[in-house]
C-alpha cells in the first residue's frame, strides 16, 4: 500500500511513520521539499499552496502517484478532502478522515497532543499509548491525538 502523509516537512508526519512500517509512506508539502527517496519512504513536492483548490490538487497528485491512501495534516485540507472523500474513492483512494458530517466533533484549536492513534474502520491500527476503551470508534477513520489525562479524541493536524 502507498500512503500519502501531507505536512512532510513537520516532524508530526515522521511520527505517523511508525505507523506504516510495511507500506511505502510518501511524505509530501507545498513548496520546497528534500529530494530524499528510501525503500520505505520518500519526500516530494505538492507544488504551490493553492487553498482554493486543494481537494483538486490532492486528488490529481494521488492519481499520478498511485496512492492508496491519503492523510491529510493540514487543517485547511481537513474539511474539502472530508467533503471530497467519495470522489477519492471513486478512484480507489482512502481518505483517512470522519465523516464529514460527524468531522466537526474532532476538529480543536491545540495542536499539541502526548499521544497519537490511527483508526481505520473503527479499528485501531496503531496507538502511542492506551485508548480509554469508552470511546466509540466505530465510526472513525483517521489519526487522532489524545493526552493520557483528557481521552477525548481530536484530529492530530497541524
Amino acid at each position: 500500500m502507498k500512503i500519502l502523509i501531507t505536512g512532510g516537512n513537520n516532524a508530526k508526519a515522521l511520527k505517523l511513520m511508525k505507523a506504516f512500517p510495511s507500506h511505502f509512506v510518501l511524505l509530501a508539502d507545498y513548496g520546497d521539499v528534500p529530494a530524499i527517496v528510501t525503500e520505505n519512504y520518500a519526500f516530494t513536492t505538492l507544488g504551490l499552496l493553492n487553498k482554493d483548490s486543494i481537494a483538486h490538487i490532492l486528488l490529481n497528485f494521488c492519481i499520478t502517484e498511485s496512492i492508496d491512501c491519503i492523510i491529510p495534516l493540514y487543517h485547511y485540507e481537513v474539511e474539502p478532502l472530508a467533503k471530497s472523500a467519495v470522489l477519492f474513492n471513486e478512484y480507489g483512494i482512502q481518505v483517512l478522515l470522519p465523516d464529514a458530517d460527524i468531522l466537526d466533533n474532532y476538529i480543536t484549536e491545540k495542536s499539541n497532543y502526548a499521544n497519537f492513534a490511527v483508526i481505520i474502520n473503527g479499528v485501531c491500527i496503531y496507538s502511542s499509548a492506551d485508548i480509554n476503551p469508552q470511546n466509540n470508534l466505530t465510526q472513525l477513520n483517521g489519526v487522532y491525538g489524545f493526552d493520557e489525562i483528557n481521552d477525548d479524541l481530536k484530529l492530530f493536524t497541524l
